[in-house]
């Protein structure tokens, strides 16, 4: 680019693309954009997902939310939940308990739909942040900057990505907030086996007519090395099923079809004759099949030595998914977000820089809540009917106990321990943002992409799909 000057990196907006738009995403790309990032989020789902299962806001997820200014929001959105049960073969309520206590929250804690985070997140950063729908990244092609340096300088370098229906563009950085099965990481680190640990179970998710008639209120009922649950929460006149079983890890296919006939397999002896489990459970399998919402995984771990390469990072469950079990995850994405958007705000010497922090950050509050899902995994599905009948008695003896208090504390002591494993950083206030992110079908504003079929420069790391 004879006689141009190139834009210094420090005032002008740096262009970042996020693949997305789940939580981690959104919540990065508020951030960004507050610290002066041109930003654009890719997500290959045709629309915003709002379904989802409920989850947890605790610690310092709590203080980040009050940080973007989204707390308010959330606490408008509680699920309100009122109580949890453990049931019998009949469906009659034997063990009942305050919902904080079975969801382990203290103090300022709350709890929401996955939907309702991801439609806060979306309606707070939409007019700023650029997102393309129903789309996804095929390839990702490093480029050296003016002094041939392709990784973690301030110069021109930057990433060229390749899209299954967009044309190819240059972004300064990519992030992968993609989730536990992300793109992004396949691309830049390799295939997703490497970094899996299971944790010995599966978990699926659905919703289904509240013919129940609950109202706030969450119904358990286990057998040996299963665990179900329905309940609803405020708002919402459906209700949700959860299913879990144990097992090792199993190799199948990712299509809805077979990960039902695996939950069909699980439970098919469950509830079908009387005193041989819950009676509902045969309706849940058929809610499932029926369900348009239909969620189904492993309880497993993302492992990974470095969540960066390059000029690409990772993000919430893409870089350290600590599954379902832990009952942290989207807190762990909103606070990773936070981290990362605030080491790149101040990195001095590029990239590299704001991911090693970023990393050197987080890793503390990762292996402890990792270590909690452990746990909880195990704990979630117990091995005998003797073992599920002491849990009973303990839960039913529980609220007449002087010393409840006492347990009560304990419960929530674990989690808690791994909501506030990570002191935040006060990163100066943001600046009113700089730049916004391009129109969608333009090239970003500090590059331009190569010519479709233009072969990657001499020595520069391609990851394709």
């Amino acid at each position: 680019m004879s006689g141009t000057v190139s834009p210094s990196p420090r005032t002008s907006p740096r262009t970042v693309l996020i693949s997305g738009a789940s939580i981690a995403g959104p919540a990065l790309a508020h951030w960004l954009h507050r610290y002066g990032f041109a930003v654009t989020v890719v997500e290959r789902a045709p629309e915003l997902r709002t379904g989802g299962y409920k989850v947890d806001i605790r610690g310092a997820a709590v203080e980040v939310a009050e940080r973007m200014g989204i707390l308010a929001d959330i606490q408008r959105a509680s699920t309100d939940m009122r109580t949890g049960a453990y049931v019998n073969d009949d469906g009659k309520r034997i063990a009942t308990l305050p919902a904080a206590i079975f969801g382990a929250r203290v103090g300022r804690d709350d709890e929401i739909m996955r939907g309702d985070l991801a439609r806060i997140l979306y309606e707070r950063t939409r007019a700023d942040v650029e997102y393309v729908f129903g789309d996804s990244i095929t390839s990702l092609t490093e480029r050296p900057d003016e002094h041939g340096h392709g990784r973690g300088s301030d110069g021109t370098g930057g990433v060229d990505v390749t899209f299954e229906r967009g044309a190819p563009r240059r972004f300064d950085l990519v992030v992968g907030a993609d989730g536990v099965h992300s793109n992004v990481r396949r691309l830049a680190f390799g295939p997703e086996e490497q970094f899996v640990r299971h944790l010995g179970a599966y978990i699926s998710a659905f919703s289904l007519p509240n013919e129940l008639a609950l109202d706030r209120e969450e119904l358990y009922h286990a057998v040996p090395g299963r665990l179900s649950c329905v309940y609803s929460s405020a708002g919402d006149p459906a209700a949700k099923g959860m299913l879990t079983f144990r097992s090792p890890r199993l190799a199948y296919a990712r299509q809805p079809d077979r990960q039902l006939a695996l939950l069909d397999a699980a439970f098919k002896d469950v509830g079908v004759r009387p005193s041989e489990g819950w009676t509902q459970i045969p309706r849940l399998l058929e809610a499932a099949r029926a369900a348009d919402d239909f969620y189904f995984d492993g309880l497993q771990l993302i492992e990974m030595d470095r969540w960066s390469r390059g000029r690409v990072v990772l993000l919430g469950d893409a870089a350290h998914c600590a599954s379902p079990a832990s009952g942290q995850g989207t807190g762990m994405a909103l606070v990773g977000a936070y981290v990362l958007a605030g080491e790149l705000a101040v990195a001095g010497r590029g990239p590299e820089e704001a991911f090693e922090r970023y990393e050197s950050e987080l890793r503390g509050y990762v292996a402890v809540n990792h270590a909690l899902a452990e746990k909880f995994a195990k704990d979630m599905t117990a091995d005998t009917r003797r073992q599920i009948r002491f849990r009973h008695l303990m839960l039913r003896i529980l609220p007449y106990m002087p010393w409840k208090n006492l347990v009560a504390k304990k419960i929530a002591e674990d989690v808690q321990r791994g909501a506030n494993a990570i002191t935040l950083k006060d990163h100066p206030a943001p600046a009113a943002a700089t730049g916004h992110a391009p129109a969608a079908g333009h090239a970003p504003a500090t590059g331009h992409a190569p010519a479709p079929g233009h072969p990657p420069a001499a020595g520069s790391p391609t990851y394709a799909a």
